[in-house]
């Protein structure tokens, strides 16, 4: 009877949701407890990999941000080729609305943080963290209304999703890289070759193309752009098909999906969503960093995403999602807040005073949860009582 409870739960499309947030209420409780002098030096306890002295030397919390977090970008990688190729992004004409919704819904969250932050040296780097949005909790709370809305709902946000990630990408790639060496970025550049030949070969065992990843991923780490990206660049190098017709690339996705998924998320939501509640007062919510944050994923992913789809709509410039009404865009709109794994990576990336880092887990955690009640409630209660001609294709 367990298992078969066990086996039920991970089969639910909103299980990786689910943990994530067991994760961070874990990650919430064991800070604010008689556990958090361990929890701090697990965290940050050092370990080295060396040879001969020379090699990598970080706390545990770097190598999970650095490390674990590039295989979780390996994994996006993955999905954005096998989306550009084969999939939803496929088609210019279907990426239209998603994709506009998507930059509106980095804009305006931006703006909105940059309008409380402006003139604060101290918190104005962090202007990037409510651009992003969770797509494994964004799809988790989908995944709990259930049948109530369109199918096509889902195509919108997870396409909106995937193009999010690549607009964190950029940003990270541009905007948060640290003092560039360019000697370590061109020694880079030998294991990508090496990855783009045997990708042109289209290889069936990519063990190889792995390891060469692993030596870039070092490189790049040492270059002084953020490691993660490599794990992009080394997705994008596995072959959709090989000599004999397989796929390398369909293989490895479905297989690395579970460990990210319910391993690798949930342990980077645990050692990053910890907010120390102590000495926090309601003046602490409305500090510039924590509000900017928060109102940026609550109104600014709103107003971005919605905005921008009622305007494309209307201009008939696209086509809304196939039968779902406008209540139904805006439940999802909602949900396009919960910024959740990557705004905590953004800014872990902006700050490195434990105060503000304490002050950004309290704005994105603030943010995401509002935004996830306010979405969920609006997809629950869009299809109770629906007007005649509320959907938008009716109009």
């Amino acid at each position: 009877m367990l298992l078969r409870m066990i086996d039920r739960f991970f089969r639910h499309e909103a299980s990786g949701g689910l943990l994530l947030m067991a994760a961070a209420l874990a990650a919430l409780v064991v800070a604010n407890s008689g556990l958090s002098g361990a929890y701090d030096a697990v965290l940050g306890s050092v370990l080295s990999v060396t040879i001969n002295g020379t090699g990598l030397e970080k706390p545990a919390i770097l190598w999970i941000n650095d490390g674990l977090m590039a295989i979780f970008f390996f994994l996006i990688g993955l999905e954005l080729k096998r989306e550009l190729l084969e999939g939803k992004l496929k088609k210019p004409s279907d990426v239209v609305l998603p994709g506009m919704a998507a930059v509106g819904g980095m804009v305006v969250p931006a703006l909105i943080f940059v309008m409380f932050n402006w003139g604060n040296t101290a918190t104005i780097n962090g202007w990037a963290i409510p651009a992003a949005t969770d797509i494994a909790f964004a799809l988790g709370v989908l995944a709990l209304v259930g049948d109530r809305v369109p199918s096509s709902l889902k195509v919108f946000l997870l396409t909106l999703a995937i193009l999010d990630d690549i607009g964190a990408i950029l940003i990270i790639a541009i905007f948060y890289t640290a003092e560039l060496k360019v000697d370590y970025l061109l020694m880079a550049l030998v294991p990508a070759l090496a990855m783009l030949w045997l990708n042109l070969k289209k290889v069936h065992r990519v063990a190889p193309i792995l390891f060469l990843g692993v030596i870039m991923w070092v490189l790049v780490l040492k270059s002084g752009v953020h490691a993660t990206l490599a794990g992009v660049v080394t997705a994008f190098f596995i072959p959709l098909t090989d000599k004999w017709g397989k796929s390398p690339l369909h293989s490895l996705e479905h297989g690395l999906t579970p460990y990210v998924l319910y391993l690798i998320i949930p342990v980077f939501a645990f050692a990053n969503a910890g907010v120390v509640l102590t000495g926090l007062s309601l003046s602490d919510l409305a500090a510039p960093l924590p509000l900017g944050i928060a109102l940026g994923l609550i109104l600014g992913k709103q107003i971005g995403v919605f905005g921008v789809t009622w305007l494309m709509v209307k201009l008939r410039l696209a086509q809304p999602p196939a039968g779902a009404n406008w209540a139904q865009i805006y439940g999802v709109a909602c949900l396009a807040g919960i910024g959740f794994t990557m705004s905590l990576f953004i800014g872990s990336l902006s700050f490195a005073d434990p105060e503000l880092m304490n002050h950004v887990r309290l704005g994105v955690l603030l943010g995401s949860l509002v935004s996830g009640v306010i979405g969920y409630a609006a997809l629950r209660l869009s299809t109770a009582a629906e007007p005649e001609g509320a959907k938008v294709a009716a109009e």
